[in-house]
């Protein structure tokens, strides 16, 4: 993390909300809630939930296998997120080597997998860990946005002899497409 005594032309550097809410009590509940709901989800789709499956009908049980490919592909964005920023805050890792490993993450947005209609056709437990997944996720999101947005360094994936114009395109492209 960045401390208070870093300097920046002389001054010092500004406190980052989200560095501070990652090293805090508040970080340490949002990593035991999600780890806890990968932990549940596993439970429920091993057990309980292969038995509801079978029992469902055909499009339905379509809609629960694309609803637990997404579920599962979203928990395991957020334990690798999750389990990153532990290793940063217990000093195992640096700031910059998280943000470098948490390209291979790909933590993006990913909305529920089935149509509200046939979504509320699913069986309870499914749907609740599904909604869970989705709100844990966007806070997730949003405290990533405040911890890295500010230190990754631009990447340049084109030769030198490209403008200086289309340089800098290319790096505006790069930050809004990760």
């Amino acid at each position: 993390m960045r401390q208070n005594s870093d300097r920046l032309n002389g001054t010092p550097a500004p406190v980052s909300f989200g560095e501070k809410l990652a090293a805090s009590d508040a970080f340490n509940e949002m990593f035991r809630e999600g780890m806890g709901l990968v932990e549940e989800a596993a439970a429920y789709l091993d057990g309980e939930g292969r038995a509801q499956a079978k029992a469902l009908p055909r499009q339905t049980a379509q809609a629960y296998a694309a609803e637990s490919m997404r579920l599962t592909t979203r928990l395991m964005q957020i334990a690798s997120w999750l389990l990153f920023q532990r290793a940063v805050n217990q000093g195992e890792m640096t700031p910059r080597q998280s943000a470098s490993n948490r390209r291979r993450v790909k933590l993006q947005q990913q909305e529920l997998a089935s149509s509200p209609e046939l979504f509320q056709l699913l069986p309870q437990q499914l749907r609740d860990l599904a909604i869970l997944s989705v709100r844990l996720q966007a806070r997730i999101l949003h405290l990533d946005q405040l911890i890295y947005a500010r230190t990754e360094l631009p990447t340049f994936s084109r030769p030198q002899e490209i403008s200086p114009v289309q340089a800098q395109l290319d790096q505006l492209r790069e930050a809004f497409m990760a």
